[in-house]
């Protein structure tokens, strides 16, 4: 029942999904050619797209607050809490200023079309199990940085639904200390409504996206260093509504 339910959704999103391919070639062509400000243009092109679509095409109340804050290019590497699915195309509706890609569990890259796609932006699949592996995607993601690409981390791990955000994974924010880039705090609120909340179904809701202002990780102390996660989760946690 509840997938006869949510076919409309899920036609809509497959729909939605040809955006995806959209500049395929263009990107290809400017990895290719080592254009990486090329290659960023055209992945921008794609995902602002596709988180504006995605918008309209699901009835979404997109509320986006502290916009001034958004730096004008990257890198940087943007932190948010995980409410759900939909807090993908809520980040891309939101930063449509430069190119970012995510950091996420290899289980991703294995869904047809969707995992071929994440890596074509740039993203990074990550073996939570294997240690090495999350010192190999860490420096694959300075990588990336240096290269002017800018990565989005959930540090929770997983999603915390409609409720307050977990802890913040050990060493999640390693990835923009040792980069030197400037972490961007963001508080994601709704996007669990349009799916995961009651009964997971397909519906309309309300999102609110707060971007915070920037935190400068260059030259940052030790000290500060081990604060950072907790403050980090603390200035987006002081955006959430309060939890009964």
């Amino acid at each position: 029942m509840k997938i006869i339910r949510n076919l409309p959704g899920f036609v809509t999103l497959f729909k939605d999904a040809r955006f995806f391919n959209k500049n395929l070639h263009r990107i290809e062509d400017a990895r290719a050619a080592g254009d990486f400000e090329e290659e960023r243009k055209w992945i921008l092109d794609s995902t602002s797209t596709f988180g504006t679509m995605f918008m309209e095409h699901f009835n979404i109340d997109y509320n986006l607050h502290g916009e001034e804050n958004i730096p004008d290019e990257g890198p940087v590497v943007i932190v948010a809490n995980h409410q759900g699915y939909a807090d993908i195309p809520a980040l891309f509706a939101a930063f449509t200023k430069f190119q970012f890609g995510f950091i996420a569990k290899e289980e991703l890259g294995k869904i047809p079309l969707y995992g071929p796609w994440m890596l074509r932006i740039r993203s990074i699949f990550i073996d939570r199990d294997d240690p090495r592996a999350s010192l190999r995607t860490i420096k694959k993601g300075i990588e990336y940085l240096n290269n002017g690409f800018s990565l989005v981390i959930f540090p929770e791990g997983t999603r915390a639904k409609c409720s307050v955000p977990g802890e913040f994974m050990k060493g999640s924010l390693k990835l923009a200390t040792k980069a030197g880039v400037p972490i961007v705090p963001v508080t994601i609120d709704g996007t669990c409504k349009f799916f995961e909340d009651k009964g997971y179904m397909v519906k309309g809701a309300r999102f609110d996206v707060t971007i915070h202002e920037p935190i400068p990780t260059k030259g940052i102390t030790r000290e500060e260093e081990k604060t950072l996660s907790d403050k980090v989760r603390d200035i987006i946690v002081s955006a959430l509504p309060a939890v009964e």
